[in-house]
């Protein structure tokens, strides 16, 4: 019988590895040492420098899959921290460190909560997880790697619980079922440079820059969409390199990030500010040049069983009826929806990224709870 896990514990030496994009600094070692204590066989899918796991218990079907990352973002200004950001101290019942929201804790919760239902002989099927370094990066060499090198190999995952923080105010008082989608997009307006005083012998970027960027702004995208907030278009960046007074820059750029739901795709949008980009070129001597990056489609688990099921999971445990949301940014889950139905549900997230993030010890072992209220549900729930 596998021996029972402390997931404060477990989410201390976790923490205790500074893994920060790329860096993994011995964090999937721990996790896939504790994993094999399980009875799991532990597959190591390295890509780029990115370390990512794929775990499983048994072989048969359902297989509930828990996906995460150990990967962080950095500390920031760690003299602003009350204590060493990697030094995992519980200080009156919070655990501080980086990582401790979003999201080791969350994955050594569903390890203990594995280790549970292994003892009790409840996993009628398999029970598997996903594991990257690459969430907080460009996640390139990730999650969407594993999967689609999972999906070349025919595993089957049925259904997959995401660990990131999606509790708003209380824990338990929400979960995800769906995110918009992301599309990034860089434009370079390249003029002629010239003097102030003959802008006829220029061609001013700016200008065509500020007014693409107005039209792009105008739209007004959609008014929403059933179980989704209103897509938004935000200009994250506008610059003209210039130290002059006197010069009229060659070139302008700017970023924006529009976070749409399923009004849109990634292809539509970009082809939609390519072609904004054209008209505002027209006439113009130079160029304007728009480069989309589209990182994640909109999607929805839609009701049924399986979210169901995790809803109930948080009323057992927390005693709560979480809201099955589709707010905030985007996760990993947009890459493993191509595989099964997913649902992501976590701790309380208000200081995931902030300067002495920290998770109550009492939260940590109630998403274990969770967790293991979840399993017990899910192989009672579905057969094959």
């Amino acid at each position: 019988m596998p021996a029972a896990i402390d997931a404060v514990e477990l989410t201390r030496e976790l923490i205790r590895r500074p893994s920060v994009t790329p860096a993994d600094a011995g964090a999937m070692d721990v996790l896939q040492a504790v994993l094999a204590g399980l009875g799991f066989s532990c597959r190591r899918m390295r890509f780029g420098e990115i370390e990512n796991l794929y775990a499983r218990h048994g072989t048969a079907r359902p297989n509930l899959c828990f996906a995460g990352h150990t990967d962080v973002v950095p500390v920031g200004d760690a003299a602003a921290w009350s204590r060493d950001a990697f030094a995992a101290e519980v200080v009156d019942g919070v655990l501080i460190g980086r990582g401790a929201v979003d999201m080791k804790s969350a994955i050594a919760a569903f390890a203990a909560a594995s280790a549970e239902a292994i003892a009790a002989g409840q996993v009628a099927g398999s029970l598997s997880f996903l594991i990257t370094g690459d969430e907080e990066g460009v996640a390139t060499h990730g999650t969407k790697m594993v999967v689609d090198a999972l999906a070349a190999e025919g595993e089957v995952i049925d259904h997959c619980v995401v660990g990131e923080p999606t509790s708003a105010e209380t824990f338990g008082d929400m979960v995800k079922v769906g995110r918009r989608g992301s599309i990034n997009a860089e434009i370079i307006v390249r003029g002629v440079q010239g003097h102030v005083a003959y802008p006829h012998r220029a061609a001013n970027p700016v200008p065509v820059l500020i007014r693409l960027l107005a039209v792009l702004q105008a739209r007004v995208l959609d008014q929403g969409y059933p179980e989704f907030q209103p897509s938004n278009l935000e200009v994250t960046l506008i610059e003209a390199p210039n130290t002059a007074t006197n010069v009229i820059p060659g070139t302008a750029r700017a970023r924006l990030n529009i976070r749409f739901n399923p009004n849109h795709t990634g292809a539509a949008l970009a082809a939609w500010i390519e072609a904004e980009a054209r008209i505002a070129a027209e006439g113009f001597n130079g160029t304007v040049a728009v480069t989309p990056q589209i990182s994640g489609e909109a999607f929805l688990t839609q009701p049924g069983p399986f979210t169901a099921l995790v809803a109930a999971a948080v009323k057992d445990a927390a005693g709560v009826e979480p809201e099955l949301s589709t707010t905030g940014g985007t996760s990993d889950a947009r890459f493993i929806r191509a595989l099964c139905p997913v649902v992501e549900v976590g701790l309380v997230g208000k200081t995931m990224h902030a300067v002495d993030e920290g998770a109550p010890v009492a939260e940590i072992r109630l998403l274990q709870a969770v967790y293991s209220a979840l399993i017990a549900r899910y192989f009672a729930t579905f057969a094959f």
